[in-house]
């Protein structure tokens, strides 16, 4: 599993600062590992195709710096734009399969992908690909489905303004863009290796899991290890790695998890 961004929507550092190159927050500028793209992770690997969950607005140039040559399908946790709005570069990757890709989801996410690129959704024009073309396939939480040769178990996760999707496959899980997890997706989660989890920042927060809940969650489930993600600015990368619990690491942009 690779890590291709491991940041929250504005990613750090965020537009703006003092003299335009980035606003920062507590992140020290001068580590490259706190130099975080909007929040996306491929899967690959154990008899199964390359399987992409979202495509944020950074997907090119992580696909171009994580040497990613293409995929086989797309899954959506939700329909936020920090996740969905690098759609059109499927276009490329159709071009390289030769094919259009499916996309998996809820029927919400694919009918608000559908409102924001209809003409992903008509039929394609391949063998060429003047646009994106995806095969939405739909599910909901807690389907069990094959997707590009992995078997992913699908749970739900509260992200207070709308459902979002958690994924587990074998031992691995991810879960993003959540501040709440139901008691029947938490026993989706027991007995894992690795688990790849959204921690916006310290303190609480109305959408986000802070840290003090991810904590709390991995002293009840107990993973061999957490990796954290969607990271905001309040979020130091040298800072969690001399603070946190051992097992509890925090993530950076190209990091590979081999499960």
């Amino acid at each position: 599993m690779t890590l291709l961004g491991c940041g929250a929507s504005g990613g750090v550092p965020q537009i703006g600062g003092d003299d335009g190159e980035g606003w920062w927050g507590v992140c020290d500028p001068a580590n490259p590992l706190n130099q975080r793209t909007r929040s996306s992770i491929l899967v690959e690997g154990a008899g199964g195709g390359r399987l992409l969950v979202d495509t944020g607005p950074d997907l090119r140039t992580q696909f171009l710096t994580c040497r990613v040559a293409g995929i086989d399908a797309v899954l959506f946790t939700h329909d936020h734009a920090d996740h969905v709005m690098g759609l059109d570069e499927i276009r490329l990757l159709n071009r390289i399969i030769g094919r259009p890709i499916e996309a998996f989801g809820t029927e919400r996410t694919l009918a608000i992908l559908k409102q924001r690129f209809d003409y992903a959704f008509l039929p394609s024009t391949g063998p060429i690909f003047f646009r994106p073309a995806v095969e939405p396939v739909r599910l909901k939480a807690g389907d069990s489905v094959a997707i590009a040769g992995h078997q992913v178990q699908t749970f739900s996760q509260d992200h207070a303004v709308m459902e979002t999707l958690g994924l587990r496959i074998g031992r691995f899980a991810y879960s993003t863009d959540l501040v709440r997890l139901p008691d029947d997706s938490m026993a989706h989660l027991h007995g894992l290796d690795t688990w790849v989890v959204g921690c916006f920042q310290r303190r609480p927060h109305k959408v986000h899991a802070n840290l003090e809940q991810v904590l709390e969650w991995v002293d009840i489930l107990r993973p061999r290890r957490t990796v954290l993600t969607h990271m905001g600015p309040d979020l130091d990368h040298s800072w969690l790695a001399a603070n946190l619990p051992p097992g509890v690491e925090p993530g950076h942009d190209g990091m590979v998890l081999t499960v």
